[in-house]
């Protein structure tokens, strides 16, 4: 595969320069990506009130989950391909590149239909109001019959900044949410299909994206797929050693955000609905953090394949400061305009003042969650995808699940927001102590290592 000129070399220049240059586009492509949901929830939770938008809450929530565990060993492929491209083995490089299009594929197509036909059964589970519940059961299967479309577009999107182009994915996410955002109202009130409409609108739009995306990632890019075919044994063993304890590790987030809505769902429809309406701009405010975090994945995994670690810690150190200045940026905005930025998906008073007082109250606890999703990036380039798994476990249900739902029953309702809160700040400490005392630098996936490695000093 040829360098183009959009793509980056993290082994040498400006460390600060070229992580903001690169995390930019994938922050608007984030932003862009993450508007799928927010669309979605302005136009259910306006054209058809407080009960569809907790239906659409709940069945996000459940396919973020299902979904985690491929997105989870998808996000593998930074730290497989990025070491592969500051190493410079480009035969390595497709070899990988194919293995991960072979397994994942699978894996898609198999959870797709195992959710489409689980979708009723998850939703009585997790105690979905009686009153929603066929509302949600159709935003959810409608959403898993196109599950290999989300998947196929962030994957194309994993493997463009893996070598250093974050500026291409831009495209075909934007085509998609341009698609979104017209198809939305036609399909809810055009055609009158209501929550079914908000479903298949984000559906066409990702179908489209994911075309997109892989023929001009292909003709124009020089991106080396190929018509898949099973890995060489060694390459699909290494893609599960690394791919099922980091899908795992997604998975325990999701599976204890899941859990968290459950202690939600025991407080009725107008909590529900806004705390609906908090967890999508949640998605917005967490975004800098999850930028940041993709982006040192790549910038740490190519200087640790070309073994400078030196480069690595200073990574570290500039994506510390860079995200702790704008999460506390962002927690001063959000804490000030709480009650407008609610009002801007519901306007009924309960669901109003919930989710307001929940993001007042979690506002300040940002900074914290930015500390893990930096130092957790620096560690998962190395290949230590055990590790994060049992900081993510340790992070949401040791912590977060848990001190929501005691300080729940101690405080109501707003005590949701606080036991949150409370597991922000003692999961960074966990995260910073792995950081700086674990073993995450010895570990060599391809031996690139063993020449001119240097030694390892913090």
């Amino acid at each position: 595969m040829g360098k183009t000129d959009r793509q980056m070399d993290f082994t040498e220049g400006s460390i600060m320069k070229k992580m903001i240059l690169f995390s930019s586009p994938i922050f608007l492509g984030n932003l862009l990506q993450s508007s799928y949901q927010i669309v979605d929830s302005l136009w259910v939770g306006n054209l058809l009130g407080a009960q569809a938008l907790g239906a659409v809450s709940i069945s996000s929530t459940i396919i973020f989950t299902v979904l985690s565990f491929i997105i989870g060993i998808n996000g593998a492929t930074l730290t497989v391909l990025s070491q592969r491209m500051g190493a410079k083995d480009s035969e390595g490089l497709r070899i990988s590149l194919n293995a991960f299009v072979f397994v994942l594929g699978i894996l898609a197509i198999m959870l797709g239909i195992l959710g489409f036909f689980m979708s009723n059964t998850i939703l009585r589970w997790m105690g979905t109001p009686e009153s929603i519940l066929p509302m949600a059961a159709t935003y959810l299967k409608i959403n898993f019959i196109g599950i290999l479309f989300l998947f196929g577009y962030n994957f194309i999107g994993t493997v463009l900044r893996a070598v250093g182009d974050s500026r291409t994915p831009l495209r075909f996410i934007s085509l998609a949410v341009g698609l979104n955002i017209i198809l939305d109202p036609l399909f809810i009130a055009g055609f009158q299909m209501d929550v079914a409409g908000a479903a298949v609108a984000t559906v066409v739009s990702q179908g489209a994206a994911f075309l997109f995306g892989l023929i001009y990632s292909i003709r124009a890019k020089g991106l080396p797929f190929t018509v898949p075919t099973p890995p060489p044994w060694e390459e699909f063993t290494r893609i599960f050693r690394l791919g099922l304890p980091s899908g795992f590790s997604m998975m325990v987030i999701s599976g204890g955000m899941l859990a968290i809505m459950t202690v939600v769902t025991s407080f009725g429809e107008n909590v529900i609905a806004g705390y609906g309406a908090a967890q999508r701009l949640d998605s917005l405010i967490m975004l800098p953090a999850t930028t940041l975090g993709s982006a040192i994945t790549s910038m740490a995994g190519q200087n640790i394949g070309a073994g400078k670690w030196h480069r690595v810690t200073d990574i570290a150190k500039s994506g510390l400061f860079l995200i702790l200045t704008v999460t506390l940026t962002i927690a001063l905005i959000v804490f000030l305009l709480s009650e407008l930025l609610i009002r801007m998906f519901v306007s009924d008073p309960a669901t109003v003042n919930f989710g307001a007082t929940y993001l007042r109250i979690v506002a300040f606890f940002y900074p914290f969650l930015g500390i893990n999703f930096v130092l957790n990036g620096i560690v998962r380039a190395s290949g230590a995808m055990v590790q994060v798994l049992v900081l993510n476990t340790l992070s949401f249900w040791v912590l977060r699940f848990p001190l929501s739902w005691g300080f729940s029953t101690w405080l109501g309702e707003n005590g949701i927001a606080v036991g949150i809160g409370v597991s922000f700040v003692i999961s960074s400490l966990f995260s910073f102590a792995y950081y700086r005392f674990g073993k995450w630098r010895k570990i060599d996936l391809f031996h690139y290592g063993q020449k001119n490695k240097e030694t390892v000093k913090e």
